[in-house]
């Protein structure tokens, strides 16, 4: 099984106007997502017990084995991006009816849910990812990973918002301001109606 980088869901500029300019695409899918890729897939090409083997297996498969870590850093990486340009809309901010009261629910309203959200992205020490995951208990909740962490290798619950707080992800639109950029995926950028349908499917 080869990968495949993703087509975005929008164009690269589309984001723009919103706070994500077409050159932070540029670099982050067309370069750095590319390369995980093509790192993830080398490393398959030279171990016959991981051909064939889905994303979701290499990742379940690696998760915490010292042998496999460049794999599962890569594979990964590969899952958390595809997983992150869903959760950007030119149209985001908008938060659907269902979801707004799980969130009311859960967190007792939705700028506490802001509020936990942010503090996990900017909690996080040096590169990671700060998740909206609906736990095995059937509530939604705020959790942060390191490097190339997921829930999904975790068995904390199932994603259904993320937000990339590795640097190369604001850098060139927001500099060192990991709050301001948090603050305006929060505001303009987050694709509710997509972490809504991870939810109802879940």
């Amino acid at each position: 099984m080869t990968f495949t980088l993703p087509s975005l869901p929008f164009a690269p500029g589309a984001l723009a106007a919103r706070g994500m300019c077409q050159e932070t695409f540029e670099f982050h899918h067309g370069k750095h997502h590319q390369a995980y890729v093509t790192a993830l897939n080398g490393l398959v090409d030279k171990n016959e017990a991981l051909k064939g083997k889905t994303l979701e297996e290499l990742i379940k498969l690696a998760h915490g084995r010292e042998d496999l870590t460049p794999v599962f850093n890569n594979a990964g990486q590969h899952w958390n991006h595809s997983f992150f340009w869903n959760c950007l809309s030119p149209s985001g901010g908008g938060i659907p009816g269902e979801l707004e009261k799980k969130l009311v629910s859960d967190f007792g309203s939705v700028d506490k849910f802001k509020e936990a959200f942010k503090a996990a992205a900017v909690g996080q020490f040096g590169s990671g990812w700060a998740w909206l995951v609906l736990g095995k208990d059937g509530r939604l909740k705020v959790s942060k990973t390191a490097n190339a962490g997921l829930p999904l290798a975790t068995g904390e619950g199932k994603a259904l918002l993320v937000l990339d707080v590795w640097e190369h992800a604001y850098y060139i639109d927001f500099r060192n301001r990991r709050p301001d950029f948090t603050d305006n995926f929060l505001a303009k950028l987050a694709n509710y109606e997509f972490a809504a349908q991870q939810l109802a499917s879940a």
